[in-house]
């Protein structure tokens, strides 16, 4: 009789085990990296179906990821993109948010966030859309739900899309800490440039539209005189060539 508990009891133990592997490897889901090709999702939102990114055409996008609604961190960043939809709408970049809660309660969410005056500021209306993601399909899709994080709620989560679909940047923020979301416009607009540019450029450390910019090749110099810089161009070293903005 002991053989016979003692047998259950092992049994039991290992597929314990198996099921907390099983549950573990199940939220391990992949992330779209960089260079790689957005995932497509159509689902409720706030402002009606979306077909994401195919109601977007040939737009910038920006997928922005919440756990929950009406918790605080999250909606001192909803109100501060509402904040920047017209500087948004000037880069030609549409804003989209998710969030693991369902449609009805987003849009609870939605009234009461467009009746407060944030740092002072006049009340808004939310025009961009939030996802309903109940059933985390989107949250999968795009790698939101970590393993060692909560199972039920999507990791704060950003991405950048260009107008070709591919995913151009990714952040990652716990639950404690708020997003940037002038970094956020930063991140877009240096995109935007380099990508526009007529010659190979980047952007160095903490650049600001309107600043000079790095090259990935020496310009071409004059032959005659090769101690003449070109016009509109500087170095601080062999390595680190600039053109200037302006």
């Amino acid at each position: 009789m002991k053989k016979l508990l003692l047998f259950v009891l092992i049994v039991f133990s290992a597929s314990q085990l198996w099921s907390q592997k099983d549950l573990k490897e199940n939220r391990n889901f992949r992330i779209p990296l960089i260079g790689e090709t957005a995932p497509s999702f159509t689902a409720n939102t706030t402002t009606g179906v979306l077909n994401f990114p195919a109601d977007y055409g040939r737009k910038w996008k920006i997928l922005f990821s919440h756990p929950q609604d009406f918790t605080p961190v999250c909606t001192s960043e909803i109100l501060e993109l509402a904040n920047l939809q017209s500087e948004f709408d000037k880069l030609g970049v549409k804003v989209v948010v998710v969030s693991a809660d369902p449609l009805e309660t987003h849009l609870q969410w939605v009234k009461a966030m467009e009746g407060l005056s944030y740092k002072g500021r006049e009340m808004t209306k939310i025009k961009f859309p939030i996802v309903d993601d109940e059933n985390l399909t989107v949250s999968k899709e795009y790698g939101m739900i970590h393993p060692e994080t909560n199972s039920t709620k999507a990791v704060r989560g950003v991405f950048i899309i260009s107008p070709k679909n591919i995913v151009e940047a990714i952040y990652f923020y716990p639950m404690n800490v708020g997003r940037n979301t002038d970094e956020l416009m930063r991140m877009v607009t240096a995109l935007q440039t380099t990508a526009s540019a007529s010659v190979q450029v980047m952007t160095p450390a903490n650049w600001k539209s309107g600043n000079d910019l790095l090259i990935a090749v020496p310009p071409k110099v004059d032959p005659k005189n090769p101690e003449v810089t070109p016009e509109g161009y500087y170095n601080l070293a062999w390595f680190m060539w600039y053109k200037k903005a302006n």
